[in-house]
């Protein structure tokens, strides 16, 4: 009798790792959509961005192959394009029209369906960070500004002066803009118009989705101007039941559109695939004159990387640790 319920247990040990084994890891990310076309970036800065899309991209996936969370994964690689200039998001973001940094982030963790943001701070070095840091650290969802910057010196994040953000891309960026007397996102250093956001959606080994997305907003922004980012379910959403969502493009129109809600609400309730979901939940961005892309990942490690832009810097590594990274409509 003893010996047979060792050996149920032993069993029931046994299939459970071997459940746990099959179980998927996948991640993805973006650092931008917009007019990005090959003709206007050099050879050079083209191969800067797929070597640094990869570096983010494989900090993520490291940690998910060796059985960390998902959560993890998005803030660690989401930490690799904040810290570099290539992207509008901590180090090199754009400026606003008094030539500062604001910087916005949201985080959301797909099992618990808990939540944080931050937006408008000037002085938090990896604001991801501290997005994580009011889902996990205060009873609120989204923090803005000086009270921001004082919780997130309070919870022990690096606090930077504003000079650390600015780099001399985006004043030449800021000066071009305002001499056109315009709200824009023209970018001359790569000849283009982008949003420059950047994000990440994991799946880890138990099945948890989490999703991030971290923005320096648009350039010649005024007074306190907020885009999607740090507004869950507009620019990043979360849930284990269906997907996680990380959003970059003309912050305003996926506000309106509730565009991460609506493209896991389309999965959950009108079961549609997350390719479908992201199709039409862009389609509505661009039938109110938005633009922008999406990417997607499911609970079954699926991935779309949507965009009704002329191309997006993106990388997805499946369960099987197949890299794609790309960045132009191909």
């Amino acid at each position: 009798m003893v010996r047979n319920l060792i050996l149920i247990f032993l069993s029931i040990v046994f299939l459970g790792c071997q459940e746990s084994s099959d179980n998927k890891i996948a991640i993805v990310i973006h650092g931008g959509a917009g007019t990005i076309v090959k003709e206007n970036i050099t050879p050079e800065l083209e191969r800067s961005y797929f070597l640094k899309l990869e570096e983010a991209i494989r900090v993520g996936y490291e940690i998910l192959k060796n059985g960390g969370s998902s959560k993890e994964a998005v803030e660690k690689t989401i930490h690799v394009m904040e810290n570099s200039p290539l992207f509008n998001a901590g180090h090199g973001a754009v400026l606003t029209s008094d030539g500062t940094a604001e910087l916005d982030a949201s985080f959301m963790d797909g099992e618990t369906l808990d939540a944080g943001a931050i937006a408008g701070v000037k002085n938090i070095k990896n604001p991801i960070s501290a997005a994580i840091a009011v889902m996990e650290k205060s009873p609120y969802v989204l923090l803005s500004s000086n009270g921001a910057e004082q919780f997130a010196s309070e919870v022990g994040l690096e606090i930077v002066p504003n000079s650390y953000f600015i780099t001399e891309r985006r004043k030449t960026q800021l000066k071009a803009i305002q001499n056109k007397n315009e709200v824009s996102f023209y970018d001359p250093y790569i000849k283009d118009s982008k949003y420059g956001t950047v994000g990440c959606v994991a799946l880890d080994v138990n099945g948890n989705i989490s999703a991030g997305t971290s923005t320096g907003g648009r350039s010649n922004k005024k007074w306190g101007r907020l885009g999607d980012v740090p507004i869950i379910g507009a620019g990043t959403y979360a849930n284990n039941e269906c997907c996680g969502i990380s959003a970059t493009g003309w912050g305003e129109f996926f506000i309106r559109n509730v565009v991460a809600y609506d493209i896991a609400a389309l999965v959950n309730y009108k079961k549609l695939n997350i390719k479908e979901a992201s199709k039409l939940a862009l389609e509505k961005v661009k039938d109110l004159g938005g633009d922008g892309g999406v990417i997607v990942l499911d609970k079954n490690g699926d991935v779309s990387m949507d965009f009704n832009t002329a191309g997006m810097y993106r990388a997805y590594i499946n369960n099987e640790g197949e890299l794609t990274v790309k960045i132009y409509n191909d």
